[in-house]
């Protein structure tokens, strides 16, 4: 799990209530200028030290003090000094030289926290890259909540945590939100094919997402919001044509698909740069970022299905062979091959939708 950083040194009068959030919230770490600002506060966030251009004569409660090497000595020397107190270094890489010793603090230090002065994430890609072996805790400033997850996707890992120095009461929830943002896992179904026919023409969508998509892995699409199929990835070989380990030949344009575990949205609103959601045959999910949406007048294919409680289930897709269905086991399905009596894998969302967002009304879907 990632740590959660509050900055409160420049908070002036917010200091008190933007600790209390903090505290409320489950920070690791709130972070001061004054030792005076971290008196009392409970054992349950580490009380960091981050001083000006002296260090103080006593360091009060804190728990770890972080210092800037150039102008207060390196935090061994100062840990030797100090015993019992345990001391990081505080490195803003603004140049060649100070990326340079942000690299060696991150093999040295056990805690390093990094500021880059310049919007790119190449001086972290080096440094996380230097300490790929090293055991410190490096944790990276971000100047608002949604920036988070960016840092925390560099070199697909990134830093151990963030620290956030916030303006307003609030900021500090979005930034714990933003960190412990995850993709539940779906409860999958068996799904029992009832009957297969040809539906005419009509547009069908193939969704193309900007990340390679597992052998067992597709999106759930369905007619009916509460009722839908997980259709598998072009990752499997076929005759004629390549295979394209990014796209999902989804399904009708009218069809649901997962935005994310809770809100739906039609595959024709999809969008470039819109989200999608993918499932894999054990119910993991993540979000996928769509890169394109293909669509194309094709010959249609209905196929309905039922669950083991009755619920009906529906899915039109194009109506053709390498079209795939995943069922038990991950077994890869061709959809015009299908059967009725055959077992395929399904989600059953439960709950009625109004603009994408999960409702409680009456709505009959037929």
């Amino acid at each position: 799990m990632k740590q959660c950083w509050l900055d409160i040194r420049a908070a002036d009068e917010l200091k008190p209530a933007l600790s209390q959030e903090a505290i409320h919230r489950g920070f690791d770490a709130i972070v001061a200028d004054d030792p005076a600002d971290l008196a009392g506060l409970p054992p349950t966030v580490t009380r960091v030290l981050l001083p000006g251009k002296e260090l103080p004569d006593a360091f009060g409660d804190a728990d770890l003090v972080i210092v800037d090497p150039a102008q207060h000595g390196e935090p061994g020397r100062l840990t030797a000094r100090h015993p019992g107190m345990r001391f990081g270094a505080y490195v803003e890489v603004t140049d060649a030289d100070s990326l340079a010793l942000a690299c060696a603090s991150v093999t040295r230090d056990p805690v390093t926290v990094l500021r880059f002065a310049d919007p790119t994430n190449i001086p972290l890609e080096i440094v996380l890259a230097a300490a790929a072996d090293a055991h410190g805790l490096i944790v990276t400033t971000v100047e608002r909540a949604a920036d988070a997850p960016v840092f925390l996707g560099v070199l697909e890992h990134g830093p151990d945590g963030v620290m956030l120095a916030p303006n307003a009461p609030g900021e500090a929830g979005r930034l714990k939100d933003a960190v412990e943002r995850r993709s539940p896992d779906l409860e999958l179904t068996e799904l029992t094919v009832t009957a297969v026919t040809h539906a005419g023409m009509g547009e069908r969508a193939c969704v193309d997402t900007c990340t390679y998509l597992a052998r067992d892995e597709g999106i759930l699409v369905g007619s009916r919001a509460k009722a839908l199929v997980l259709c598998v990835s072009e990752t499997h070989p076929l005759p004629y044509m390549p295979t394209r380990p990014f796209r999902v030949n989804a399904g009708a344009i009218m069809s649901y698909t997962l935005a994310d575990a809770e809100h739906t949205r039609y595959l024709s609103e999809l969008r470039a740069g819109s989200t999608v959601l993918a499932v894999g045959v054990d119910g993991r999910t993540r979000p996928a970022v769509v890169g394109r949406v293909k669509i194309e007048t094709r010959p249609l294919l209905s196929i309905d299905a039922v669950a083991e409680g009755g619920e009906a289930v529906n899915v039109i897709v194009q109506d053709d062979w390498h079209v795939r269905i995943l069922g038990p086991g991950g077994a890869v399905l061709n959809s015009t091959a299908l059967r009725p009596g055959d077992r395929i894998l399904g989600y059953l969302p439960r709950r009625e939708r109004h603009v994408g967002y999960p409702i409680d009304e009456l709505c009959y879907e037929q």
